[in-house]
């Protein structure tokens, strides 16, 4: 879809011939996979696929919201009074929300809104459309509105809408990468300090080529809950001979040195991947930094075995995505990416692999889980931004 076709659906719905244009990436984990709420680092880049919107000012205080992707549910009239989460408002609530809490913090949003959206992010894959939803919003208004409104407040209140009011106990690192975004470069962020350090990654003749299982992630949430408690358990354990704040504050030696004391093999699997997951992030920009890719690639391979065997959040379908896209020429590395059990994984292909890549891949993932997948090639993205004559 171009945005001359989204400009004339805008003039159809809301009457307006003129109308300012947005884009905010979805992101991706590079690796760091299950180390924020373990005081590690993750390592995410924003990404080409995202969320387009346009939008204007309306003389009332109603908000008008349309998404292009959700067209059966058509525009969606809230009260700028009247912010309050309803489940019978259904996507617009992420957006409702972050106008919401901007309200609260102060700043002056005394109009309503028409806002279309349009989002190129597969809905379940896992790559964050929520949360590009969330920073577009926000930018919206504080480009509208004309809002003083620091980048890091801005991120920080689109993680509040996920904790306060969609209700999910989702860490901060969705929308930082999203909020923080630059062309072809990631992001090595501490979760706990919010520290973080921009690494240029320069991929030369290599893409990313994301793979999605076109499964949902079902299980993610429970078992989400579940490795949190044994990596707590495993961390209430090593506090009785270690002063540690956290399984991210250990390196493996000092792990090997004391994993006797873990009271079992599953407490012990589950601190494993947490310690050296988090080692092999900090290796993971080490490698960037100095252009070493095929290092970066064996880091990667690395976390998708660590995830599958110690931390068992894979499964059938990522598994085979993984196991194919490792035996392409061509492919530097290849992990799962979010949460588990469905969702996407990411390879790092060289450009004149990839249209074979995708074929071969795509094949043994049919004959393996019965379904086909799908691929997408991205590019690293800059953050929220307005487009100027750009199309989509």
């Amino acid at each position: 879809m171009d945005l001359n076709t989204l400009k004339k659906k805008f003039e159809e719905l809301f009457k307006q011939p003129s109308m300012k244009a947005f884009f905010s990436p979805g992101r991706i984990n590079l690796i760091g996979e299950h180390t924020d709420y373990n005081g590690g680092n993750v390592f995410p880049c924003a990404i080409t696929l995202g969320t387009y919107a346009l939008a204007t000012k309306r003389d009332d205080t109603l908000i008008k919201f349309y998404s292009e992707n959700f067209s059966e549910l058509g525009v969606i009239t809230i009260d700028l009074n009247n912010l309050e989460d309803d489940p019978a408002d259904k996507w617009t609530n992420y957006p409702k929300g972050m106008i919401k809490f901007l309200k609260e913090a102060g700043y002056v949003i005394d109009h309503g809104l028409n806002i279309l959206y349009y989002g190129t992010i597969p809905n379940g894959a896992g790559l964050s459309s929520s949360a590009s939803i969330e920073l577009l919003t926000g930018f919206i208004v504080q480009d509208l509105f004309e809002l003083e409104l620091d980048r890091l407040d801005l991120i920080k209140t689109g993680q509040r809408v996920e904790n306060e009011f969609i209700g999910v106990n989702s860490g901060i690192m969705d929308q930082f990468a999203i909020g923080k975004g630059k062309k072809d470069t990631a992001i090595l962020l501490d979760c706990n300090t919010l520290d973080y350090e921009m690494i240029p990654v320069v991929l030369k003749d290599h893409s990313i080529v994301i793979m999605n299982t076109k499964k949902r992630r079902e299980l993610a949430d429970s078992k989400y809950n579940e490795r949190r408690s044994e990596c707590d358990q495993a961390l209430a354990e090593f506090q009785k001979e270690l002063n540690i704040s956290s399984l991210g504050a250990m390196d493996e030696k000092t792990f090997d040195e004391h994993k006797a004391i873990l009271s079992n093999e599953t407490i012990l699997k589950r601190a494993r991947h947490a310690v050296t997951e988090n080692q092999r992030t900090l290796k993971a920009a080490t490698a960037l930094k100095a252009g070493k890719l095929a290092e970066f690639g064996k880091l990667m391979n690395e976390s998708h075995i660590s995830l599958k065997d110690d931390y068992e959040v894979t499964g059938l379908e990522l598994d085979a995505l993984v196991q194919a896209a490792w035996d392409q020429p061509g492919v530097l590395g290849a992990r799962m990416t979010g949460a588990g059990f469905g969702g996407c994984a990411i390879a790092i292909v060289e450009n004149n692999t990839i249209d074979d890549f995708i074929t071969q891949v795509g094949k043994h993932y049919q004959e393996k889980v019965g379904y086909p997948g799908e691929f997408y090639i991205a590019q690293i993205s800059d953050g929220p931004k307005v487009m100027e004559g750009e199309n989509l």
